[in-house]
This record gives structure tokens, sequence and C-alpha cells, in this order.
């Protein structure tokens, strides 16, 4: 995760900031602040490539304050929470 997350501080345009992690309860989180989520997932995507970090990688997004989460990945996937 350390490593995940050291590379997209270091990719990650200045339009998105990596807001640090957490762990526990069976998953890792990488939390990032965008104005922009769509074009983060996309430097998220070219950052981390075809790499294996995308077998069990969950992806989304919610609006402040909402607690509703947008899926972006899997697209078949239908809920979202962070432990």
């Amino acid at each position: 995760m350390i490593e995940i997350e050291e590379a997209l501080i270091k990719s990650l345009s200045k339009n998105h900031e990596v807001d640090g992690h957490d762990a526990g309860s069976g998953e890792m989180n990488i939390f990032i602040h965008t104005v922009d989520p769509l074009a983060a997932f996309d430097e998220v995507k070219a950052t981390l490539g075809t790499q294996d970090y995308w077998i069990d990688a969950r992806v989304a997004y919610r609006e402040f304050p909402s607690n509703e989460f947008t899926i972006l990945w899997p697209k078949n996937l239908s809920r979202f929470k962070v432990a």
C-alpha cells in the first residue's frame, strides 16, 4: 500500500492530492482529494498501469458532505463502503 501511495504522490497532477491511507478490517484505502474524480482516476490508472493492483481494487468517490459513493471500478460493483 505504501508503494502505491508513494507512486501516486509522485505522479498525480496538482489538481489531485493524496490525503493519506488507512488499513484494517481486511482492506486498505488510499484517499485522494480532487474536484475532478474522473480525471484523478485516469491519472491513477496511468500510474498503476496493468499491474496486479487492479485484481481486488475498488474505486469510488463521494461529494462532501454526502455519504453516498459513486463507483468507478470495477464497473459491475453494486455496493461500496469504507470499513
